[in-house]
């Protein structure tokens, strides 16, 4: 049977290499110049790929759905699968798993050479403008000719990630066939705040609570590393809460609780004891919080940084308290799909079979990745819903040959 894998991602590397060992004739088509560009650079180039803490609590979308897409192809079966391909990974205290080469471009190769062993005709730099069905048959037509398949394979990854390949394409072709699109988000993306009091504090990370607020109501919440920028806040827990703010509308407030281990009573001890030190306010928060970050804290309360700490009222003192533990940043807006990770929404799950990913509407045609609508949080999950979803679409319908079991 002839099999067509329209993008050449982490969901269309797997779909092919599942389709090949059914013994099925594979072509994947790329539109970029190689294999596996956004997964190459996923995880600051480390490549996150999945987590040992993996639910379908942490996916957005139909959750009967992922879970039955999740349960076919799951962690241990994933972890398996790259190793009998020779990757060695290692997780961290956190959950997430990395190759133990601590280089994304190693998960890249391994599929690539698995598809080379299994003779997948991978053409390249080849862009898909249009699909049609004719008596059964799928006809592909792309800058390179056209293509014939029995079945087709769309994994053209999100609109996320522009500078590594992300684009609408996908969403374009499959909707031409009858399958509608929900509205796109980015997610997983940097956070724009007012910058008056990140922009001094560019590079400076902290291990804070995250917390945002939509009219005063708690919408989404993390904790972890934050970054701050000359246009607001990244790091893991931004990109955690991000998707709570593309999708939230106008009005949103970003608090940090920039020292989550300490108590309100347990700061304003702190600064007590420094009152009779002789230091100025530009060293009263040194040893308690980055030098950088101390001061701004002071400076957006009004303080003058050459002033003695020994002027400091009890008042002074639950302000100072307080603005560590409710650092507020109105939001302004995010990166948008240029800086995102990972598209929220897609082609709705709901036009696709749970069991085999194949379309309700054009038979033959199967789907899989970031184009649907499911996106996960930070921390690999994203990739894994691509593990499995690939591998599932890959079967064709043909669970009781699943070469992986």
């Amino acid at each position: 049977m002839e099999v067509i894998v329209i993008g050449g991602g982490a969901a269309g590397m797997m779909a092919a290499i599942t389709a090949a060992k059914l013994k099925n004739r594979v072509t994947v088509l790329e539109r970029a110049e190689r294999l596996g560009r956004k997964l190459a650079v996923t995880g600051n180039g480390r490549c996150n790929l999945t987590n040992i803490n993996m639910s379908p609590e942490h996916y957005h979308g139909q959750r009967e759905f992922v879970t039955s897409v999740l349960n076919g192809f799951n962690l241990k079966r994933t972890l398996s699968f790259f190793r009998r391909l020779g990757l060695i990974t290692v997780s961290e205290p956190s959950g997430r798993v990395y190759p133990h080469s601590d280089q994304a471009g190693s998960v890249v190769d391994v599929l690539r050479f698995a598809l080379s062993a299994l003779k997948v005709n991978v053409i390249t730099s080849c862009t898909v403008s249009d699909i049609a069905t004719s008596g059964g048959t799928f006809v592909v037509q792309t800058d390179a000719g056209p293509f014939k398949a029995d079945k087709l394979i769309v994994t053209c990854g999100g609109a996320a990630g522009t500078r590594a390949g992300g684009s609408r394409l996908g969403y374009a072709l499959i909707t031409a066939l009858g399958h509608s699109c929900t509205r796109l988000y980015p997610s997983l993306v940097q956070i724009k705040t007012e910058n008056k009091y990140t922009r001094p504090l560019k590079g400076v990370r902290a291990d804070a609570a995250v917390m945002v607020l939509s009219h005063g109501r708690t919408v989404s919440s993390s904790f972890g590393e934050v970054q701050f920028t000359d246009y607001g806040l990244s790091g893991p827990a931004i990109f955690d809460v991000s998707r709570s703010i593309t999708t939230g509308g106008s009005g949103l407030l970003v608090k940090l609780d920039l020292m989550r281990e300490l108590t309100r009573d347990d700061l304003k001890e702190i600064i007590e004891s420094r009152l009779g030190s002789g230091l100025t306010m530009e060293n009263l928060l040194t040893g308690t919080l980055h030098n950088k970050l101390g001061r701004t804290v002071l400076s957006r309360l009004g303080y003058s940084l050459s002033a003695p700490v020994s002027m400091l009222s009890h008042d002074d003192i639950v302000s100072i308290s307080n603005m560590i533990k409710s650092y507020e940043l109105p939001v302004t807006g995010s990166l948008g799909m240029d800086g995102a990770q990972v598209t929220a929404g897609g082609i709705p799950v709901e036009e696709f079979n749970p069991m085999t990913l194949e379309s309700r509407i054009v038979p033959g045609l199967f789907a899989a990745g970031e184009i649907l609508d499911v996106d996960g949080d930070c921390g690999g999950y994203n990739l894994q819903w691509a593990w499995s979803s690939g591998h599932l679409a890959g079967l064709l319908g043909d669970l009781q040959h699943d070469t992986e079991n």
